[in-house]
């Protein structure tokens, strides 16, 4: 099933982000030929979607009258216009014209119209969505409404204000709320991780006897972080220059959303590693991919491989005890257990045959970003369809050497420094944990 294959009729009837997730998780095992080649690249066809995207999916889904029956053409529309980064002066007053009915609309709509704002119009629509939140009786939307107001802080006496409200309405007083681990992370913000924390993630004798794949990023996901390999005896594996092997690796998503949320960035903390697979989507290509999963995606007892642990049981202290001593009460390390607990699932590493041209202007180009899965730079020819570089490749090659793709993936978020995470960012780190054993 490719991207561009599909019906023009289609388009108005689901959201484009939902279409590129049946897309990214498309997924059969095939064997791995030597030289790759996606015709999904190729430039005509690469034009073609950008076109459909345009003319179909976004001018005429929003030419429709917006009513009930019309409102899924426009959640397609904000899809497409999140996914290409679109702007125009009547697709943006056609957005002025959601938000004036956002109110009267269905959830999803709201949903759909609350993403592609944060994604596409930060701070821009603060009076609407703050009528939206004080409205709404939908947990999800008054989330995604105080995610959105809450962007761009300005002081604390509007973090109060949204904090007070929230549990005036929601009553999150405990982890079972979707509101939970938004209000934890306001608790946190602006206590990064300590060296020390850092450092007990890259020791040797962190989680021994397994391999891990560690993806260390910055909080601000427009730059992209580093990945690293270590192997089940505690050795980070080396280059053929005998360097340690790193590449970039993007943890954003195209919206940008926070990860604890549907479609937001890759979450931060620990994945079960869990094998290797080939794609058939047409944003993603024939490279071969790392599967992860999250907690509560499958069993207890399959992410932590233990047979102490039975099928029924999720309990945090079993998640909490595979994070290093020092990190134990850092809550942002816990946002995949929180993610994976609202519902959050199919997030995998993998390379790119989205056009990196979508991007041109942003930090994180020419790598692309998905739907909160690890992300790798991949060239192809545009005339010949054949893959030039992949770091993606080189990842599966490192993985596989250091014993194959069953342990755990880590993602940590460094600090908030505003450019791409680098080997000398990391080197320090590694030299101490490596001193201190």
């Amino acid at each position: 099933m490719y991207f561009s294959h599909i019906n023009v009729n289609v388009y108005s009837k689901i959201n484009i982000l939902a279409l590129f997730l049946i897309l990214v998780m498309g997924m059969t095992t095939q064997s791995q030929p030597a030289r790759l080649f996606s015709k999904d690249v190729l430039k005509e066809k690469r034009e073609k979607i950008y076109r459909n995207l345009v003319q179909q999916s976004i001018i005429g889904n929003l030419s429709r009258p917006l009513t009930d029956s019309t409102s899924e053409d426009w959640e397609g529309a904000f899809s497409a216009m999140e996914l290409i980064q679109y702007h125009s002066a009547w697709a943006d007053q056609q957005i002025v014209l959601a938000f004036e009915s956002a109110v009267n609309m269905p959830v999803s709509f709201q949903a759909a119209l609350l993403e592609l704002a944060y994604a596409n119009y930060p701070g821009k629509f603060n009076k609407p969505v703050t009528n939206l939140f004080r409205q709404t009786s939908n947990e999800s939307i008054a989330l995604l409404s105080a995610i959105y107001l809450l962007n761009k802080i300005s002081s604390t006496t509007e973090v109060n204000v949204i904090t007070t409200q929230v549990i005036n309405r929601f009553s999150p007083g405990n982890e079972h709320t979707l509101f939970y681990p938004f209000l934890e992370s306001l608790k946190n913000y602006g206590q990064p991780l300590t060296s020390e924390m850092i450092e007990s993630f890259l020791q040797k004798d962190y989680l021994p006897g397994e391999v891990l794949m560690i993806s260390l990023q910055r909080k601000n996901r427009d730059y992209p972080g580093v990945v690293l390999v270590r192997d089940s005896s505690g050795l980070f594996m080396k280059d053929s220059t005998g360097n340690i092997f790193n590449v970039p690796q993007l943890a954003r998503s195209i919206s940008n959303l926070p990860g604890y949320v549907r479609n937001g960035n890759t979450p931060e903390g620990i994945f079960r590693m869990d094998g290797f697979d080939v794609s058939k989507s047409s944003f993603i290509g024939p490279t071969t991919n790392v599967q992860l999963t999250m907690p509560f995606e499958f069993s207890a007892k399959h992410f932590f491989q233990s047979d102490l642990i039975t099928d029924s049981t999720w309990d945090l202290e079993a998640y909490k005890n595979l994070l290093p001593l020092p990190c134990r009460d850092h809550f942002s390390l816990y946002e995949t257990f929180y993610a994976g607990k609202a519902g959050r699932n199919e997030i995998i590493a993998h390379g790119s045959t989205v056009n990196p041209a979508w991007y041109t202007s942003t930090p994180y180009y020419p790598i692309t970003p998905g739907l909160g899965c690890l992300s790798t730079k991949e060239t192809w020819n545009e005339k010949t369809g054949e893959r030039m570089e992949s770091d993606q490749q080189a990842l599966v090659d490192m993985i596989q050497a250091a014993g194959g793709p069953k342990g755990y993936a880590i993602v940590v978020n460094l600090d908030d420094a505003q450019r791409p995470v680098t080997m000398e960012d990391i080197l320090p780190f590694l030299k101490r944990a490596h001193q201190n054993q």
